[in-house]
């Protein structure tokens, strides 16, 4: 299995909202967080105990939200979450009733196959409402990379329901860039990656791309592919030239730990001198699987642009 045959399905959902109403401004968060909550709700049997929980390995919440691997990985630690992403970088805060609201999810490996428990979490999600304000909503559409309706109305076509490769992907977006200077990377939502016991608090292509590699090999590890050459392999050094750097907080609350955390990250541009073409590939493969913490609400999205 080569480093890039892991599978991966973006769905976009556009969301109806039924009433006036105020959201977060950062909603990836709080829609999975809702997510988690609404599959808790309609899957726990053990008073959310899992540690006590008899049927743990069979849980449908912790297949869903907290990815299980056949082993534990000597090289990563922070192995929860990595089957999913919710990307939703609409950040109104006032809703009127018959506004919009688009998000995408997108799934990886194994978690492809839970698409109907992630639907039904988010129509419940729906009915009870999101946010401090429960503003209430409905799914006015599912549909697949291509513009294709998997669910319209009331109607799943799961004939729609195409999985894609990331090798198809850099295939895909080479032949985008051919003959093209690509020499910006657009970090479109906060990056946060530690790297020597401290958190980066300004760009340094190098070790982005290492931890794009590094998640790499967990995803290739989640597909049952555990040869880490992707992970080990050097790559070649990549300069900046300017950088643009914004800090980022995002506070969330965890109804798993009944707590709140801020959640810090930088956004901005780089310019760099040249990608070196050993390295394209795996900044390309990083547009889809994002890069550093926090990627299930979405931190760590980029765009490689001239």
């Amino acid at each position: 299995m080569g480093d890039y045959q892991v599978r991966y399905i973006k769905l976009h959902f556009e969301l109806g909202v039924t009433e006036d109403t105020t959201m977060p401004v950062t909603k990836s968060s709080a829609i999975r967080g809702g997510i988690g909550e609404m599959l808790l709700r309609a899957n726990c049997i053990s008073d959310r105990d899992c540690d006590k929980c008899d049927f743990e390995s069979e849980c449908l919440v912790q297949r869903t939200m907290y990815s299980k691997f056949d082993r534990e990985l000597e090289l990563v630690s922070d192995m929860n979450s990595i089957g999913y992403i919710i990307e939703c970088e609409d950040y109104r805060e006032d809703y009127l009733a018959g506004d919009t609201l688009p998000f995408n999810l997108l799934l990886f490996g194994k978690t492809i196959v839970y698409f109907n428990q992630y639907l039904q979490a988010v129509y419940a999600l729906g009915q009870n409402g999101i946010g401090k304000h429960k503003s209430k909503f409905v799914i006015n559409q599912v549909s697949n990379n291509r513009k294709q309706p998997i669910l319209d109305g009331y109607n799943v076509n799961m004939s729609m329901y195409q999985y894609d490769t990331l090798e198809n992907y850099i295939k895909y977006r080479r032949k985008q860039i051919i003959g093209k200077d690509i020499n910006k990377i657009i970090f479109k939502t906060p990056l946060t990656i530690k790297h020597n016991g401290k958190f980066m608090n300004e760009f340094d292509m190098d070790i982005i791309v290492k931890a794009v590699q590094r998640r790499l090999y967990i995803l290739n590890c989640y597909e049952g592919n555990y040869d880490n050459e992707i992970y080990e392999r050097e790559l070649s050094h990549v300069t900046i030239n300017e950088q643009d750097i914004k800090k980022k907080s995002v506070t969330r609350y965890s109804n798993r730990k009944n707590s709140k955390m801020d959640l810090r990250g930088i956004r901005g541009e780089v310019i760099v001198e040249e990608i070196p073409d050993d390295v394209i590939d795996v900044l390309i493969a990083g547009e889809i699987i994002h890069v550093g913490k926090n990627t299930s609400f979405g931190f760590g999205r980029y765009h490689l642009a001239g």
